[in-house]
């Protein structure tokens, strides 16, 4: 499909289901982590997510080769990829979905600081400058927030949250910006799923004991990780990204703290502080200036 120069309403709907989801699986993420240790879940997801993958492709008899000058591309984004979910399941076992969210969902914020740095066509101007500013000073309040008395509030898992965000904006950015851009969407998410299947189950056992006590509740939400997020979602997600500029897809993770932290609440009975809420104004308002469109 035709490259955009900015996100219409299709995009801008498809975008939005996209951060809800995005919100939604990291609850999933959270209570799964309960019955498999969290690596060896983010392992066992790639590997269905592939098998499923794989075959609906050849179900659908569409060719999953790989052009020759795309591998380097490929294996720089299956890098991020298996690194960010080894960092993102973590941190969800070790801090509230909350916070989580409000930092992790910063991705644009590197993406957009990445894309200035390394893609010719995806400068930040003065305003999308200032929202890059304040969104950073919401991550800092974020991870600077040390409420008493809650035991799901470690500082190591800010800080895990924060480096899978910093992962994921640097798939989005090879993606974008090198021959990895010639591969159709479902092969970049094929080549990503298979790396990080070996990646993420060989490295599993350093981090513990693999189960925990799986109940029938962890199996389900193994299985929407697996047959919604990790086969459909990313797919989703990687297709906007070939048709939309890089930093319009990215900025609209704003919402996904939104949802993320309205969830929390809900499903978890988790209760942000005040600072978490100051921090996500920050946050929001910083994406909606970052994915201001320039001026002519």
């Amino acid at each position: 499909m035709t490259q955009r120069d900015r996100i219409d309403a299709a995009g801008a709907l498809a975008l939005t289901g996209f951060s809800g989801l995005l919100a939604f699986n990291n609850v999933v993420i959270k209570v799964v982590n309960g019955g498999f240790q969290p690596v060896f879940s983010a392992g066992l997801r790639s590997l269905g997510a592939f098998l499923v993958l794989w075959a609906v492709m050849r179900l659908m008899r569409r060719s999953v080769s790989v052009p020759p000058d795309a591998w380097r591309g490929l294996l720089a984004m299956s890098a991020f990829f298996s690194i960010e979910f080894v960092f993102l399941f973590i941190a969800l076992d070790l801090t509230d979905v909350s916070r989580a969210a409000v930092i992790f969902y910063s991705m644009p914020i590197w993406m957009a600081l990445g894309a200035h740095l390394w893609l010719r066509d995806d400068r930040l101007t003065r305003v999308r400058a200032l929202g890059l500013a304040l969104a950073m000073s919401g991550v800092a309040w974020a991870i600077l927030d040390r409420p008493q008395g809650q035991s799901q509030v470690s500082l190591i898992g800010d800080l895990c949250a924060l480096a899978a965000a910093v992962c994921w904006a640097g798939i989005g950015l090879a993606a974008r910006g090198t021959g990895a851009r010639k591969a159709a969407p479902h092969v970049q998410l094929i080549v990503q799923l298979a790396i990080s299947v070996v990646f993420l189950l060989a490295v599993s056992p350093f981090f513990g004991p693999l189960v925990r006590g799986v109940q029938p509740i962890h199996i389900w939400g193994m299985g929407f990780q697996i047959f919604i997020m990790a086969s459909g979602g990313f797919l989703l997600w990687l297709w906007l990204l070939s048709i939309y500029p890089a930093s319009g897809v990215a900025s609209f993770s704003f919402l996904a703290p939104v949802f993320g932290v309205f969830l929390g609440w809900w499903l978890l009975g988790e209760a942000p502080s005040r600072a978490i809420f100051g921090a996500l104004t920050l946050v929001a308002l910083g994406l909606i200036l970052i994915n201001r469109k320039r001026s002519a």
